[in-house]
């Protein structure tokens, strides 16, 4: 169906894919970073700031939820590259209008913006990525635009350290451009400057070959009209569903988990992230060549989700009884839940090319959209109904996340030999 042109590793659009992937984490990330003062200095109080947060975040995992769709059918309709440039441009206005916010509810409008322009940068890398090189290097990669791209939450968490340490501030409009304030431009530029970088990338080959063809494409509800395209849809959400259990929960709540393991504590939850994104970008790469390895996406997520169940009971046990232990054990649940990458790249391998950057832009939008349910059930069910512990709530939580993904990872297709150069035709539903 398509010409044999392919890239090299080190090539343009892997690099573009990788940076892109670092300005949606440092963003995806930062509100968490400067949530505290933030969130304070736009009207919040220390009775309102858990609800007010809250509200915030809702609204930008809102944006990444709905963006993913959108993204998605922008990708498979009219190609990798208008998604590429589309989202950046979008994400670039959201950050500097969140700069200039005064009150929570502006706050967390602009986050939801921010949140829609997100939601497209992976998917549509990934697939750019996953369809221009070769098969045997796919795994590689993607597994270097992750690497790359996570170590954007550590450039967050130091740019904001910096800029507070610095004391830097100006006034515009009556405005104090303080500290996270500046984060938030910060975030704005480089994603100005990744759209100067995008004129020299080149659409994918796959995607230029089938976007004449009489075909529908980008159609989400494709989704849903084939049990068999259903099921493998619902299973490559559902593999990925502890990664955001360890980021979300285990890591964010770190310093409440202190507290009831080992009490006296001075955990950042900041820096337990930075620590953490540290581990996700480093297994990110590694898990790339043990995919390699074993020439296969499962055995690799097998040993990945193996770490990931030792790193959970190292958490939870008494060997966790320091700050010094607590920020190690937050870097290897990171290191373990490092499949990310490959995770993605399963995404895209498992659908054809006018349903592949639907698939890989939503997929991901959806594990990080669950990451509420799992909320749901470790703080206002577990907790405030059933008044368990976060110890207790945690350890139920976690398990059934685990549980749930191992299930879904069993019936899953192995995709490390796939040509993806295929389409899907429509059929409904037996």
């Amino acid at each position: 169906m398509t010409t044999n042109r392919q890239i090299g590793l080190l090539s343009m659009p892997v690099l573009v894919a990788a940076l892109g992937y670092f300005v949606d984490v440092y963003d995806l990330l930062l509100f968490t970073i400067v949530r505290q003062p933030s969130v304070m200095a736009v009207g919040a109080t220390a009775k309102s700031i858990i609800e007010d947060s809250a509200h915030i975040i809702n609204w930008q995992m809102s944006g990444l939820l709905i963006g993913g769709i959108i993204w998605g059918v922008i990708g498979d309709k009219y190609g990798r590259l208008k998604v590429l440039f589309g989202s950046i441009m979008l994400y670039s206005v959201a950050n500097i209008l969140t700069s200039f916010v005064q009150s929570v509810d502006q706050y967390a409008y602009c986050r939801f913006i921010g949140g829609i322009g997100l939601a497209g940068e992976l998917g549509a890398g990934i697939t750019l990525v996953s369809e221009m090189l070769p098969k045997n290097k796919r795994g590689i990669g993607t597994s270097m635009v992750a690497g790359i791209g996570l170590s954007g939450a550590v450039f967050a968490y130091f740019t904001f350290q910096y800029t507070k340490q610095w004391g830097l501030h100006y006034t515009m409009g009556g405005i104090n451009i303080n500290d996270w304030r500046i984060c938030y431009q910060i975030g704005g530029v480089l994603g100005i400057f990744l759209l100067i970088l995008r004129i020299r990338v080149s659409e994918s080959f796959m995607f230029e070959s089938v976007k004449l063809a009489n075909v529908s494409k980008g159609n989400f509800l494709q989704f849903f009209s084939n049990k068999k395209r259903f099921s493998k849809y619902v299973k490559a959400i559902l593999i990925g569903l502890p990664t955001w259990f360890v980021i979300g929960v285990l890591v964010n709540y770190s310093n409440k988990f202190a507290s009831e393991l080992y009490e006296k504590n001075l955990i950042d939850s900041g820096k337990s992230i930075m620590f953490a994104y540290i581990g996700i970008a480093i297994g990110d790469i590694v898990i790339g060549y043990v995919s390699q390895y074993f020439k296969s996406r499962k055995k690799a997520l097998l040993v990945f989700y193996s770490l990931n169940t030792v790193a959970m009971v190292l958490f939870f046990s008494m060997f966790n009884d320091s700050d010094q232990r607590m920020y190690a054990i937050c870097a290897l649940l990171g290191f373990s839940t490092g499949y990310w990458a490959i995770f993605n790249t399963m995404a895209a391998e498992q659908f054809g090319t006018n349903l592949r950057a639907t698939a890989a832009t939503t997929i991901p939008n959806m594990v990080r959209g669950a990451l509420p349910l799992i909320n749901f059930l470790f703080l206002d069910i577990l907790q405030k109904k059933a008044g368990w512990t976060v110890i207790q709530s945690g350890i139920l939580t976690g398990s059934i996340v685990m549980a749930i993904t191992v299930v879904a990872f069993v019936y899953t297709e192995e995709t490390y030999h796939k040509d993806l150069d295929y389409l899907e035709v429509d059929s409904p539903l037996p």
